[in-house]
């Protein structure tokens, strides 16, 4: 459920770096840093779009997973089985006798 919300979130982040929370968490962790802004990673997204894009994949990657958790917990249904077992012990005259000894 993460990966796949993470992957979705930096994808369309990818093409609006203004979707929240994002760049507000760039701006408060990596303040004056967009000077950056012009290199570009593997030769076509620029730095400061792609840590943009991976910071909202991550939020709102966990926001989904606590999500799907607590949901997943709330209508979990008992799995508990009661399982009634019996056994017989047949003993033998010859193996009780030496047994009691």
């Amino acid at each position: 459920m993460f990966l796949a919300v993470f992957a979705i979130a930096v994808i369309i982040t990818l093409g609006d770096t203004s979707i929240p929370p994002g760049k507000a968490i760039y701006d408060a962790l990596l303040p004056g840093t967009e000077a950056a802004a012009g290199y570009l990673v593997g030769g076509q997204v620029d730095a400061v779009t792609l840590i943009i894009a991976v910071f909202n994949g991550v939020i709102y990657g966990f926001i989904a997973w606590l999500i799907f958790t607590i949901i997943n917990s709330v209508f979990k249904k008992d799995k508990k089985q009661n399982i009634q077992q019996v056994v017989n012990v047949n003993i033998s005259d010859k193996n009780k006798d030496a047994t009691v000894k």
